[in-house]
């Protein structure tokens, strides 16, 4: 005679299932930096070249990558290449702005796409060894703009200040995985 379906038996066994799947295939933690060598210990970020007419938006994108490496991962950070470990150049290349949305009632826009077309390079410098490299990085996000007409000017800087960090999150997470 068979014994009715024990529900915690079926949990225990469910878990078990989800425990060896997981370590199984490869699952780990995204962002860690583990796939950059291991005597990688210092990366220089100095500042991006700028093929734009965007005024110092090189600055922005290069401050905003340094803070998120500092953020995300164990390695020191300089701007200076002298005695780094890997140097992580960019050059932007261009950046291109579009509506995307607009109000119906007024004609304005409410929304615009930001493109951001980059060079970059992680290399290592002991063995110049291109660790990481995509000479069309490309950057793509939506923003909402205000309607208020006068806070248009004001956005401008927080704007690109939010594109440099969102920007710098997916490149950094493009480097540690390798993608």
């Amino acid at each position: 005679m068979r014994k009715p379906f024990d529900h915690d038996s079926g949990l225990a066994l469910l878990t078990c299932c989800l425990v060896v799947l997981l370590t199984s295939c490869g699952y780990r933690v995204a962002g860690r930096g583990d796939r950059l060598p291991p005597d990688i210990k210092t990366i220089a970020v100095p500042i991006f070249e700028n093929e734009t007419p965007r005024f110092r938006i090189e600055q922005r994108i290069a401050s905003a990558v340094t803070r998120e490496f500092i953020e995300r991962t164990k390695f020191r950070i300089t701007p200076d290449p002298a005695g780094a470990d890997a140097v992580l150049r960019g050059t932007i290349k261009e950046v291109r702005s579009g509506v995307i949305t607009f109000d119906l009632e007024t004609g304005r826009a409410t929304s615009l796409q930001i493109q951001v077309l980059a060079d970059v390079k992680l290399v290592d410098q002991r063995t110049q060894k291109v660790l990481f490299a995509n000479s069309n990085y490309t950057f793509r996000e939506q923003y909402q703009i205000s309607r208020d007409t006068s806070a248009l000017f004001e956005e401008q800087q927080p704007a690109l200040d939010r594109l440099s960090r969102d920007l710098a999150r997916m490149l950094v997470t493009a480097i540690l995985e390798n993608f």
